[in-house]
């Protein structure tokens, strides 16, 4: 069974819908019809945020409370390698 639906549309954006239904071959009606169907049986992307979550180990540091120290010994180690010409 189907239903009668009428839509309004700017006139360059139906122009430009008559025209792709035309090149494909079918009606603006089927051609609108398509793109509904089309729409609705995408599966909605469903994010799991759980994914960025326990994607590593520490190793038991407390980044919060040690952080000065963590930055100072990265600036130490940078400082004592060689650099290279």
């Amino acid at each position: 069974m189907m239903s009668r639906t009428q839509i309004t549309l700017e006139n360059e954006l139906q122009r430009r819908a008559h025209r792709r239904a035309s090149e494909m071959g079918v009606s603006f009606a089927e051609y609108v019809r398509r793109l509904v169907a089309r729409d609705l049986v995408r599966p909605e992307p469903k994010v799991d945020l759980s994914c960025v979550f326990d994607l590593g180990d520490s190793g038991g540091s407390d980044i919060a409370v040690e952080k000065d120290s963590m930055i100072a010994d990265a600036f130490v180690s940078a400082r004592m390698k060689p650099q290279r010409n």
